[in-house]
């Protein structure tokens, strides 16, 4: 598969699933990011997903760079669904020293938001541990502790 080139899994176009693997370096934040958003908005999804979902996998992919090891090939792996405007974004990377969590609050830290600004946007989240690594997944678009309906 070409890099930065979703794979697809056939079905509908709003169903599809997608799964981009891309070098891990600093640069892969912002080429995933594209790629998603792109991908998004010409399955229709509604823009404040696609904006929540642009902010989720940019805090992922960077927190896999800043905080884990690549994939045993050098890559990140970034897989994505849609149902009904619900959008789940994994990350999955070579795993690292110590589990994802979201840093306490802080006034004059420099980083360690992330997983907080994940927490806000997804309704779900969470880690899942596996032999070669970890993946970390969001689902944004659904019931939210933030909105009221």
């Amino acid at each position: 598969m070409h890099e930065g080139t979703p794979s697809t899994n056939g079905g509908s176009p709003q169903s599809e699933k997608r799964t981009v693997r891309i070098p891990w370096t600093p640069a892969a934040a912002p080429r995933i990011r594209r790629t998603l958003v792109e991908d998004l908005a010409s399955r229709k999804v509604p823009g404040e997903v696609v904006e929540e979902a642009e902010i989720v996998v940019s805090e992922l992919v960077a927190n896999a760079i800043r905080h884990a090891k690549p994939l045993a090939d050098g890559a990140i792996r970034v897989h994505w669904k849609v149902k009904n405007n619900v959008v789940e974004v994994e990350v999955s990377d070579g795993g690292g020293p110590s589990i994802p969590r979201p840093a306490p609050p802080t006034t004059w830290a420099p980083g360690g938001r992330g997983l907080r600004i994940v927490r806000s946007l997804a309704h779900e989240w969470g880690v899942l541990e596996e032999p070669n690594g970890r993946t970390v997944w969001a689902s944004v678009g659904g019931p939210s502790r933030r909105r009221t309906h």
